[in-house]
C-alpha cells in the first residue's frame, strides 16, 4: 500500500485518541517489531537486519537505516503529521542522545513479538527488554529535564505498540515449541495476557495515550502466499481467521482497560480492513499498487525484504 495513504488512514484513527484526551502530544514513544524498528537491530548480534541496499533508497540521502522499508516507517509519518519530528530515532543508535529522544524514540526490534520465544528465534530484543530500555530512558529524561517536566512529557506522549504478527508467522506456525503447548485460541489468550501486562506496566511509568496495532491479513503476507503452492499462492484464509479472531480479543482488552484504568486512552489501529481492501481493490490506491499486487499474485519467489516483519 502507498505508505502515505496508509499512514493517513492510521492518522485518522489516532485523531480519535488524541482529540478525546489532552490535545498536546509531546513525543512519540514506540515499541514493537520491524513495522516500527528504526534501526535498533543494527546494534545487536542478529541476522534480522536491513542496514543494506535497497533498504532506505527513498530515505533522506538514500541510505539504509535499519528500517525494513524503502524509506520512513508509518511511525515516522505519524510523528511528522503531529508536527513533532521528521523521523523517530532508534534508542540504541549512539548518534542520538536524550535531547533527541525527548520528543520521540523507538525501542522496537525487528522480528520481535509479545512472546519471549518469538524474539529467541532470531535473537532480537524481546518486549520485556524494550520495557527495560524505556525505564532507562525515563531515568535519563528525568535527569535531563527534571522530574516535573519529564513526567509531563511522558504523560502527554503518544505511545505506539506495533507488534504481534511474528508470534504466529515466525513462531507458532513454524515451531512446535508453542503449538505443542497451546491451541490457537489458547495462544491468542496467552498473547493477550502479555499485552495487558505490558500496557499496565507502561501506564505505571507514565503512559496515558496508547495506540496498538491489530493484525493485518497474515495469510496474505508474501511469505505465506509463496508457500501456498497447492492453492496457487492464494491467501491462507485459515491464517486470516487467526488474525481476525486475535483482533477481536485485542479490541475486547482495550475496551475493558479503557473502562477500568483511570486516565488511560487506548485505541486499536485497524490494519486488517485497509490492507484487505488494498489486496482486493488495489486500483483504489493508485496504479503503482495495482501493478505491484498483480505481480505479487503471480510471483513464486519474493526477496528477503518482502518476507520479514
Amino acid at each position: 500500500m502507498n505508505s502515505k495513504i496508509f499512514t493517513y488512514f492510521l492518522f485518522l484513527q489516532l485523531l480519535l485518541l488524541v482529540c478525546n484526551s489532552k490535545p498536546e502530544v509531546s513525543a512519540i514513544i514506540v515499541f514493537g517489531d520491524s513495522t516500527a524498528d528504526s534501526g535498533n537491530n543494527n546494534y545487536i548480534p542478529t541476522v534480522a537486519k536491513s542496514n543494506f541496499q535497497p533498504y532506505g533508497r527513498d530515505f533522506e540521502g538514500g541510505k539504509p537505516t535499519g528500517r525494513f522499508c524503502n524509506g520512513r516507517l508509518f511511525t515516522d509519518f505519524i510523528s511528522e503529521a503531529l508536527e513533532i519530528k521528521w523521523s523517530i530515532p532508534a534508542y540504541l543508535d549512539s548518534d542520538y542522545g536524550i535531547e533527541d529522544f525527548a520528543s520521540g524514540v523507538s525501542f522496537a526490534s525487528s522480528a520481535s513479538g509479545y512472546d519471549n520465544a518469538t524474539s529467541d528465534v532470531l535473537s532480537v530484543i524481546p518486549l520485556w527488554q524494550q520495557l527495560e530500555y524505556f525505564k532507562e530512558y525515563k531515568e535519563k529524561l528525568t535527569i535531563s529535564k527534571g522530574s516535573r517536566l519529564a513526567s509531563r512529557i511522558l504523560n502527554q506522549a503518544l505511545y505506539i505498540m506495533s507488534l504481534g504478527i511474528n508470534d504466529f508467522i515466525e513462531n507458532y506456525f513454524v515451531s512446535p515449541r508453542r503449538s505443542s503447548q497451546y491451541t490457537v485460541e489458547e495462544y491468542q489468550n496467552f498473547l493477550i495476557v502479555i499485552a495487558k501486562k505490558f500496557i499496565l506496566d507502561i501506564y505505571r511509568l507514565g503512559a496515558r495515550k496508547v495506540a496498538i496495532t491489530g493484525y493485518l491479513p497474515i495469510g496474505c503476507l508474501p511469505v505465506e502466499r509463496t508457500q501456498n503452492l497447492v492453492f496457487g499462492h492464494a491467501c491462507k484464509e485459515d491464517y486470516n481467521k487467526v488474525a481476525r479472531d486475535f483482533n477481536l480479543k485485542l479490541q475486547d482488552l482495550i475496551d475493558k482497560l479503557n473502562e477500568e484504568v483511570k486516565d488511560i486512552k487506548l485505541v486499536m489501529l485497524n490494519l486488517y480492513d485497509p490492507v484487505q481492501e488494498a489486496i482486493e481493490k488495489p486500483y483504489i490506491y493508485g496504479e503503482f499498487l495495482f501493478l505491484s499486487l498483480s505481480l505479487l499474485s503471480h510471483s513464486h519467489s519474493m526477496p528477503l525484504g518482502g518476507l520479514r516483519f
